[in-house]
This record gives C-alpha cells, structure tokens and sequence, in this order.
C-alpha cells in the first residue's frame, strides 16, 4: 500500500506539522510547514527535493497526518515535541544514554563541596555542574587545581557529621575547618564563591578579590595568612599563563559544528566558559531525512531546552530559516530568563571557534567510522576462528558468583557489534538451593533466559560461557531441550596448567571439537573474549556482593528488639548496607521512616556493645 500523491492537493494551506507513516502506522518522519500542501508537494516531484534520504522515505510512506496550527512557531514546538513522542526513524532524535563527566557543587549543603559526578542526558537541577569534560582524567586534573586553590571541605557528609575536629588536610592549608568551627559559613561561602567564578573563567575577578583581602590582612599584620593568599595568587597567575592560548574570548559561548557524509551525521558542541574550553560533547545520527536547518533547529530545541545552564550566546554553522530564527531565540529565552542570541559568525574570533568546532564533528565521524571498521575487522576474524556459521554482532556472555552455596547468583552481558550494551544486561538470583553446583547453575540461568529470548524473538548471535568443555556441554544440552538451533555457543576457560611471560593462556572450547582452540596472547580476538568474559565476572561479583550485604543485614539485626523485616527493610533502603546503618549518627538515623526514639536507643546499644 503506497501514498496516493493526488491526496496531497487536498491539504490545507495554512501552517502546521505533518506526519508520513508507512502501511503499519508507524510514523516515518515528522515536518513542519508554513504551507502544509506547498511543502508536501515536494516530497513526490522528482528531483525537486535533493535529500539523499527522500526517496527511501518516500517509498514506505503509506499515509500522511496533518496537524493544523496557527503559527509558524506552534508548529515548531508542536514538531519537537511530536519527535520526542513517536522517536521516527528518519528524524535525528538525541539519545539522553551517553555518560558525561562534570563537576558539581551542591548548592543545597550547607557546606558545599566540589565533587566529579556522571550523569545521562541532562543534569538534575540540585547544583552547579561545569562540564562536561572530555575524560575522567580531565575533571580530576581540575579538580586537583581546586583543591589546592581553595580550601573547600573533601570529606564526605556522613565523615563530615562524625568529625569534632579538623583532619590532616587543615593543617595543610587545604581546608578551612568548617568540622572543627575553625571558619564562618560567611567564611565558608567566600570560598565557594571564588570556586564557582575560577570555573566560569572569571580569573581576574578572583584576582583583585584575593589581592585586597591580602592587603588588609598584612595591614592586620595577619602575615601568615597573607603569605598563603600570596601563594593562591602565584598558582592561580601561574595556571591563567599556561592556558591563555584556549582564551580568545573572556565570555561564555556554545560553538556548533556540523559534518555530514553520505547516510552519516555529526552534530559537535564546544563548550567554552569564561574563554576557556571546558567540554565537548558529540551527537551521531544515521539516515536521517532533516535538512542542515532543519536539523540544527531541531537540535537546539532537544538539546537546549533540556539544559540546566545555557550560555548567552551559540554560534552556529548555518542560518536558520529567518521564520524559525526568532521562535528559537525566544524559547530558549524564555526556558533561562535572560536574551539568548543565535548567529553564523563570518569573521574574527568567533568564526575561529566556529570552525574548531567543525573540526571537531569531522574528526569525529573519522575517528568513529575507523573505531568501527577495526571492530567489524575484529568480529570478521572471530567468525572465521571461531568457526561461527554467524556474523556475532550481537554476543552475551554468562557468569556465575556464590560462596560455598550461598546466595548464589548469575550475570548476562550483553555487547553489540563488539561493544559494551548495558540496557540487555541481565542479573538472576538463583533457585538451586546451599549445595553448590556450578552445572546446576549454568543449566537454570540459560534456561529462564533463552525460554523467554525464543518467544520474544531476542535470541543473540553468539553465546559465551564461562568455562570449559562441561559447561559448554552443559549449555549445549539446555538449547536442544529448548529446541533453538542456529545460535553459536563457545566455552572460554583458562589454562591452568600453562603459562606464559607470567599471563595464564585461555581455551576456547567449540562444540564437536575435542581439543580446545588456543588462540596468541596478542590476538585481538581473543582481548575482546577477555574483555567479555571479565565485564560477565564484574558484573556476577558486584551482584553477589549486593545480595549478600542484604542477608548480612538481615541476620545482624534479627536480634535487635524492636526491629522487625519492616524496619529492617527501611535501615537498608535508606543507608544501604550494614556498615553505614552502624556508623550512622542519631540524627541521621531519625531521618529514617518508621524508625522509633526506642529503637533508635535499640541500635545505638547493640552497635556499641559490638565495638566494646
């Protein structure tokens, strides 16, 4: 069933959003128009639109909804937010999965710290966060930086309680005290603010600020302290001389770039504060249908309108449409309060970081596209190996984690096309009773997985498990009751009784095979095995480790009078472990739900009798 194109002369010529969808009703792609039946149109007269995408578009398309509105800006919103209802496939949709790094400062503590946090998509509006930077290493580099610039507290808010006196890092002039009243919150908050403006890039401010409260100290005749702002001043001096070079601008500005190839799309956000790059991120769509205005429009709705913190002013690498321009601005506006401005500098020091940026979105496509041929090149290898009658681009691996029976457990992981994929991870919480039993174990968990994986149609290309010819036996034996052919099963287990330059080698063992396959310590193929199999191992210990800290709990405080599984369950949703609960103060064990001034007393005995 395909689109009638006459249809179209019956649309309305007035503003509005549409959607194409194919014969099941998906939604293919969603538009907006100033005239809806003009802009349809197009889409069916040959040539007329150049887009690369179009014509595989215009091929499913079995139907066309439209949305009548009575502004060009309704339109826009209303589009945006159609795109982030329906996620069609020839649309670019952000992805709010990808891990950033930052720095935040809480602004709901009372003494405020400066932490490095990681978040998805965009960050909860609890505190100040600058970011996100480029690599874990970077953060710590500045926060390092920090540290030694500004003596806010390191301790974390349960050490921070406990404390009666300050620790060693106040006699090293790295923290003011605040546990042991050696400072004022006035003090205190001094220090956080010279934080917050040294991470805006306001260095000068920071500057005079320290260069004055220096000289009323030596006036005070306060020269000890006066010698230890004079030694904040030299690093900070020190450290603004080493990055002049990232500062061509003293203000805060977003650089967009964009590069396009063939089906492939990037979208690269620089982010500079106070003239200093501070962050970048990257956005990569595929076959998408959106022209480069559209596109860009698109992406500063998503992405902006998300943000806690936008900047004053994004440089873009085209003009909007002049209808769309103005709408954007004043969204955006209105989403922080203050005059957000868009513009396509041609010239001078903004087009310089205009142009870094689309340096960036072109290095990288490459640098991804060559990540993904080395990892397609990898698999290619595996395949041929391995003796896979499957291309393993979809590969889970199993492990399993007990301690002489006891809470015994299971770990999936799951990587696609030779990568981590965190969302089809899988943990179980096993069923085969004390007795260990490693073949019992392996049996349950790829039952309960592949009993549900055959009916919903999941089943992967490759399937690891950790171990040698029993299990791989075993695994075998659970897919033939199961009656899945197709999949390919390895066992991958290490060879105790050889070794080499120090490294134990590994066995793979394949089904039919009487020997295992012993594969060079340099392989790739065989890191990424490795690789696999220790993400599987992590993620089984991590899981156990969780399960049994639950029954430590449970059994720790079965004694306690007055503590039933209700309490029980609350001390352990809210402090998380048994040592937390004992190292917990009255005052933050009151904050606790259903937790009684008796049994308060209760817990605070028991704890106490257990140190003595």
């Amino acid at each position: 069933m395909h689109f009638d194109p006459d249809k179209v002369s019956t649309f309305p010529n007035l503003p509005g959003v549409y959607l194409m969808k194919n014969s099941e009703g998906e939604v293919l792609y969603i538009g907006k128009a100033k005239n809806l039946r003009k802009r349809v149109k197009q889409y069916f007269i040959p040539g007329r639109d150049g887009r690369l995408m179009v014509p595989f578009l215009v091929a499913k398309i079995a139907g066309i909804e439209t949305i009548v509105v009575t502004s060009e800006k309704e339109a826009l919103l209303l589009e945006n937010n159609l795109i982030k209802q329906h996620k069609p496939r020839y649309n670019a949709l952000l992805k709010d999965d990808k891990s950033y790094i930052a720095l935040k400062i809480s602004t709901k503590d009372t003494w405020p710290t400066v932490k490095i946090v990681r978040y998805r998509g965009s960050p909860q509006p609890d505190g100040l966060y600058f970011g996100p930077y480029t690599s874990a290493h970077a953060a710590r580099q500045t926060l390092d930086l920090l540290n030694r610039l500004f003596p806010l507290r390191q301790c974390s808010e349960q050490e921070f309680a406990r404390r009666t006196r300050p620790c060693l890092l106040y006699q090293m002039k790295r923290c003011a005290g605040p546990c042991g009243g050696k400072c004022t919150k006035e003090e205190y908050q001094h220090h956080v603010e010279r934080t917050i403006k040294f991470l805006r890039g306001q260095d000068k401010e920071v500057l005079k600020e320290l260069k004055q409260e220096m000289g009323r100290l030596s006036e005070a005749m306060e020269y000890e302290k006066a010698a230890q702002i004079l030694k904040t001043i030299q690093y900070i001096e020190k450290t603004v001389e080493s990055q002049h070079v990232d500062r061509p601008l003293g203000h805060d500005i977003d650089a967009i770039g964009l590069y396009r190839h063939g089906e492939d799309t990037v979208i690269s956000q620089l982010i500079f504060r106070g003239g200093r790059l501070v962050g970048s991120r990257h956005f990569d769509f595929r076959s998408i249908a959106e022209e480069d205005q559209e596109l860009i429009t698109s992406f500063l709705l998503q992405h902006y309108l998300g943000e806690v913190d936008i900047p004053p002013e994004i440089v873009l690498p085209l003009s909007l449409l002049s209808s769309d321009q103005g709408s954007v601005e004043e969204m955006l506006s209105k989403k922080q309060n203050r005059k957000i401005h868009l513009h396509t500098p041609q010239r001078g020091e903004k087009k310089a970081l205009l142009d870094m940026a689309q340096t960036n979105a072109e290095s990288f496509f490459k640098t991804q596209k060559s990540a993904e041929s080395l990892r397609e090149k990898v698999l290619l290898e595996m395949q041929d190996l391995l003796e896979l009658s499957r291309f393993p681009y979809r590969m889970e691996c199993f492990d399993n984690s007990s301690i002489a029976g006891v809470e015994p457990v299971a770990a999936m992981v799951a990587f696609t096309d030779g990568q981590k994929d965190s969302k089809r991870y899988r943990l179980f919480r096993l069923k085969i009773g004390e007795k260990p039993d490693d073949y019992a174990a392996m049996r349950e968990v790829l039952t309960r997985r592949y009993k549900k994986a055959k009916e919903e149609n999941t089943l992967p290309d490759l399937i690891i498990v950790d171990g040698g010819k029993g299990q791989l036996n075993c695994a075998l034996q659970v897919f033939e009751e199961l009656n899945i052919t197709g999949v390919d099963i390895i066992g991958l287990a290490k060879d105790e009784g050889r070794h080499d330059k120090g490294m134990t080698a590994e066995q793979i063992f394949l089904p039919g095979r009487g020997e295992p396959i012993l594969l060079k310590m340099n392989s790739p193929v065989l890191h990424l095995l490795q690789q696999i199999r220790d993400e599987a191992h992590r993620s089984a210990l991590a899981f156990h480790r969780k399960r049994r800290s639950k029954r430590t709990l449970h059994s720790a405080l079965d004694d306690i009078p007055g503590i039933g599984p209700a309490k029980r369950k609350a001390l352990l949703n809210h402090f998380g472990s048994l040592k937390k609960v004992e190292i917990a103060t009255e005052e933050e064990l009151q904050q606790v739900k259903g937790i009684s001034s008796s049994n308060i007393a209760a817990l605070m005995a028991f704890f106490q009798g257990k140190r003595e």
